[in-house]
């Protein structure tokens, strides 16, 4: 009869191996993201908003930071999530230095409209 140390030891290596096999694929973290790209990079191209242009600029990052940690994950590799954080503080600062231009333009023109954002020099 096994002890439970024992039947620790014995059921760890069977805990291990399907710690290795991720549930997921990694073509569908690939998948997902690239949906999020695209849904970002038409929202950036199509819209007149600012606001609009700034959420999907976040949403394109957010997708990016879903392959390095996708990546990361599958080669049990901590560079995707150091890379990942560093992309996260840049976006907040995106984020700042974005609003901070839409409330100057809004100030100016009363609409955050990006085709008036030449004419904020007048």
């Amino acid at each position: 009869m096994l002890t439970p140390p024992l039947l620790a030891a014995a059921a760890a290596p069977a805990a291990h191996a399907a710690a290795q096999q991720p549930a997921i694929p990694l073509s569908w973290y690939l998948a997902v993201a690239l949906i999020l790209f695209a849904i970002g990079s038409i929202g950036v191209l199509a819209r007149r908003n600012a606001l609009t242009v700034l959420m999907s600029v976040e949403i394109m990052l957010n997708a990016v930071n879903l392959v390095f940690l996708a990546f990361a994950r599958f080669q049990a590799d901590m560079t995707g999530h150091v890379i990942t954080f560093f992309v996260i503080a840049v976006a907040a600062a995106e984020a700042a230095v974005g609003l901070a231009l839409v409330m100057g333009l809004f100030r100016h023109k009363k609409a955050v409209n990006l085709d008036q954002m030449s004419a904020l020099r007048s």
